[in-house]
């Protein structure tokens, strides 16, 4: 009997940079025992230095006031941040064990103005994509917008974000994921699972944010994809409860 091998791939925002929380940031990373780790937020390259230190994951990269970075067990084959003019933030692309990872952060806060952006942003991404061939490959990360289907409470918004909500648009409507199934991406955590699967906030999930796509025709290849809910206190690492999914490597 063969075992399939895998790569265990974590996606974790850790906030403003994660200064001051490395500890407990790193704790959460080593539970999870990745092969490879794509950060969001991870702004601060000191502190993503750090981060490698304390998880023993030697190989990393990360550019200043860029949000997307990464830490690895093993050393990559490459690796590129990835720029388009729609974009707010770069996407960074990781190619490592024979799988191309596209590391994503689009534009946050919850109205229609800002969803049209990130529908912008979805599309320069899969045009970025493309450019980089049709073979295996995901994309993971914080895309700061729901599913179809999934209902955001907006009780549960500080009031802040209430406002500014009703002052861009009122009632939002979430279209930005549709974009992704429309160009035959699956989204690997709702294949696997019918419970919500909130990543946000930490201290309260009751919205799905974080996401990991595939092409359908490599579906398959996704073994696993789950939030990790086993953090004992997670917000004090961060505000975003990661995503750990399992990848069957060809």
């Amino acid at each position: 009997m063969t075992t399939t091998k895998t790569l265990r791939l974590l996606s974790y925002n850790i906030r403003f940079g994660g200064r001051g929380r490395e500890t407990r940031i790193a704790a959460v990373i080593t539970q999870a025992k990745p092969d490879l780790v794509v950060l969001q937020e991870a702004t601060d390259t000191r502190v993503v230095e750090r981060l490698s230190e304390l998880t023993e994951m030697p190989h990393w990269a990360a550019k200043r006031r860029h949000s997307t970075a990464f830490l690895s067990r093993s050393a990559v084959d490459q690796h590129e941040w990835r720029y388009h003019r729609a974009l707010q933030r770069a996407v960074l692309e990781i190619d490592v064990e024979g799988v191309r990872v596209f590391g994503v952060h689009l534009r946050a806060t919850h109205s229609n103005y800002n969803e049209r952006g990130r529908m912008r942003e979805v599309r320069a991404i899969l045009e970025l994509v493309q450019s980089a061939g049709d073979g295996f490959h995901v994309l993971t990360g914080d895309f700061n917008t729901l599913a179809p289907g999934e209902p955001l409470n907006m009780k549960k918004l500080p009031m802040r974000y209430k406002v500014l909500a009703f002052m861009l648009g009122g009632r939002i409507t979430f279209r930005a994921i549709q974009l992704m199934h429309d160009a035959g991406y699956v989204d690997a955590y709702r294949q696997l699972h019918s419970d919500p699967g909130f990543t946000f906030p930490a201290w309260d999930p009751h919205v799905r944010l974080d996401y990991l796509f595939t092409p359908e025709r490599f579906a398959d290849r996704i073994k696993s994809c789950d939030v990790m809910t086993d953090i004992s206190e997670p917000a004090k690492a961060t505000d975003h409860l990661p995503l750990l999914a399992e990848i069957a490597l060809a």
